[in-house]
């Protein structure tokens, strides 16, 4: 738990980030309209909205996964969408991408998974070979361990659940030793249980290490109990951004627009699983 403990202590650093007037055009189409907001401490944040909101291409920006059109992501200062070559990599490493489709490579067993974090570090060459030095196994099993799928090191990727398969690719990200983590759906299609298991391991990685996690949730209820703020998202564009008991219904009946019911169906959230059930589970 020591060698955990170290592994995570090493990245306390609060990053101070202003998105500045972002937009982001498909043709016609403004998928990300116009978006401001600040983050000056560790927040572990939800954003919310129904499908096509922009949630998705908002975060694929911030990871530099997909260009602006135009506007201003500053980081500490420095405006991170004019980052090329290597600055860019740097700033993928410390914003670590968690996915909705794990993007774990199926035929490789779990420890090389996770190990393969530490891609944007040491040499491709390295990481194509598989020459990892024993440390980064340590740290590795060591994450593994952390959140419940030690003893899956190896096994291959596509033996695992969807559930199992996702918590190994947080892992993955933590391998990289981020200053911040996107999560995109990191629970859709998951069922209750294991998204419970998903977010908890999200919050409690936010929690010891003090980053800020950005997480696009489809579900209100996922959103209201894990998360410290919410943002609400309506054809690109932020139109609620405060704490989630400031969330009325009206409000997010006006988020969801035509996804309202399902956003609101108890059968449909997500993370719904009473604290009995989940302690059987678990």
């Amino acid at each position: 738990m020591q060698l955990w403990f170290n592994f995570f202590v090493l990245n306390l650093s609060v990053l101070m980030i202003k998105v500045e007037k972002l937009n982001k055009f498909f043709g016609d189409n403004r998928a990300v309209n116009d978006v401001t907001f600040e983050i000056n401490k560790p927040e572990m944040i939800g954003i919310i909205g129904r499908s096509g909101a922009g949630k998705s291409t908002l975060l694929r920006i911030m990871n530099r996964l997909t260009d602006a059109t135009s506007g201003s992501i500053f980081i500490e200062g420095r405006d991170i969408l004019s980052l090329t070559k290597k600055d860019k990599r740097v700033w993928q490493k410390d914003c670590a991408m968690i996915f909705q489709q794990f993007n774990l490579v199926p035929r490789l067993d779990v420890l090389t998974n996770v190990i393969l974090g530490r891609s944007n570090i040491q040499s491709t060459i390295r990481s194509s070979l598989k020459l990892f030095t024993k440390d980064e196994r340590i740290d590795a099993l060591m994450a593994l361990d952390k959140l419940g799928m030690a003893e899956t090191a190896l096994q291959r990727a596509e033996t695992l659940s969807g559930g199992q398969q996702q918590r190994v690719a947080i892992c993955r990200a933590m391998m990289q030793q981020p200053k911040m983590i996107l999560a995109d759906e990191p629970i859709a299609s998951l069922d209750p249980l294991n998204a419970r298991l998903v977010m908890e391991s999200l919050r409690n990685i936010h929690r010891e290490k003090k980053i800020t996690v950005l997480a696009n949730l489809h579900t209100l209820d996922t959103a209201k109990n894990y998360c410290d703020r919410i943002i609400g998202m309506r054809l690109g564009e932020i139109v609620f951004d405060d704490v989630p008991s400031s969330l009325k219904d009206d409000v997010a009946r006006e988020i969801y627009g035509a996804e309202a019911e399902e956003a609101f169906e108890p059968t449909v959230t997500s993370t719904s699983l009473g604290d009995e059930q989940f302690a059987e589970a678990g």
